[in-house]
């Protein structure tokens, strides 16, 4: 048994009753700043624990994973399609800053959710179940909850354009997209729990069930609604997909489930503003990503495929910044 196995164990009681002890860990591929471990209780109960790497120096935008475990349960209260959380861990402790949850049957690639056959029959009702989602999250109380950031739609555009100018990076259609965005953002009136990272590829999606989970919270905060609705539609997140709203729904499906979830009338206008802010965002992502390689910092081949593809987000902020013309 290894050292994180047997620092696990103590936990398996909370895990699942009459489990005694945590079998078959082994870490999964894929998250960028946290680890991701699958094992199972000895009584069989199916486990994920999410852990930050012990030499992490993790993202400034990054919440604790505490915070993450507090936000998934504040959102199960309300609703939510989210994972059970079942146990935390300190940073101090043996295992480290980290939390247990419940592992969802499903996938989470977006290219197998938006093409493949065995997605065929749930795929035309994804987008509203996405839009019943959203509504849940962003009506929990923001009272009571952990710290979090607030931030606007300028307050986004100014940070990423920070990022830009930082790169060094000369991008006209980036500083049309820029002039755009600033001269029409839209002010936060009421801000609400956002999830941050809402997209294809964060979701988990069973071949019968639909949407069964939303992940990866450590980018939530404080803000416009829309904010989520945009950036599943970021072209991005389409993965080859004809439909704007993860490559699986329509605009009308996303917005229509929503609002008759209880959430509040959002115009498909400010959808669209957001999901611009999402295409320049990625870019100026990819291009820090390009410069790590280019400087050395990190010479991976996944780092040098990524950059390429701030000039995909080009070519999709041209297209939106015609249709908005």
């Amino acid at each position: 048994m290894d050292d994180l196995q047997q620092a696990l164990t103590p936990l398996a009681p909370q895990l699942d009753a009459g489990a005694t002890t945590v079998v078959n860990l082994r870490r999964l591929s894929g998250g960028a700043s946290q680890e991701t471990w699958a094992f199972e209780t000895d009584t069989g109960a199916p486990m994920i624990l999410r852990r930050k790497p012990p030499s992490a120096t993790g993202s400034g935008n990054a919440v604790p994973l505490a915070t993450e475990a507090a936000l998934i349960r504040a959102a199960a209260a309300k609703g939510a399609i989210v994972p059970r959380v079942l146990a935390e861990s300190a940073p101090d402790s043996e295992i480290g800053e980290a939390y247990v949850m419940a592992r969802l049957e499903g996938e989470t690639l977006g290219k197998r959710i938006t093409r493949d056959p065995p997605f065929e029959t749930i795929r035309p009702g994804l987008a509203a179940q996405c839009g019943k989602a959203l509504a849940a999250i962003h009506a929990v109380p923001t009272e009571g909850l952990p710290p979090l950031v607030t931030s606007s739609a300028l307050t986004e555009l100014e940070k990423y354009e920070a990022v830009y100018r930082g790169s060094g990076a000369e991008r006209p259609i980036f500083e049309a997209a820029i002039r755009f965005l600033r001269d029409r953002a839209p002010s936060l009136e009421t801000p609400v729990l956002v999830h941050g990272d809402f997209r294809n590829g964060n979701i988990m999606v069973h071949p019968e069930q639909g949407l069964v989970g939303v992940l990866d919270w450590e980018l939530a905060h404080l803000g416009d609604p829309a904010e989520d609705m945009g950036w599943i539609c970021t072209r991005s997140w389409r993965f080859g997909g004809t439909k704007p709203v993860g490559g699986f729904g329509d605009y009308a499906d996303l917005l229509d489930a929503y609002h008759a979830a209880g959430g509040r009338e959002i115009s498909l206008e400010r959808v669209l503003y957001w999901e611009m802010l999402g295409s320049l965002k990625w870019g100026c992502m990819c291009l820090t990503m390009y410069m790590a390689y280019a400087s050395g910092a990190d010479a991976s081949v996944e780092r040098a495929m990524i950059g390429r593809r701030a000039s995909e987000t080009e070519i999709d902020l041209v297209a939106l910044l015609e249709q908005a013309a």
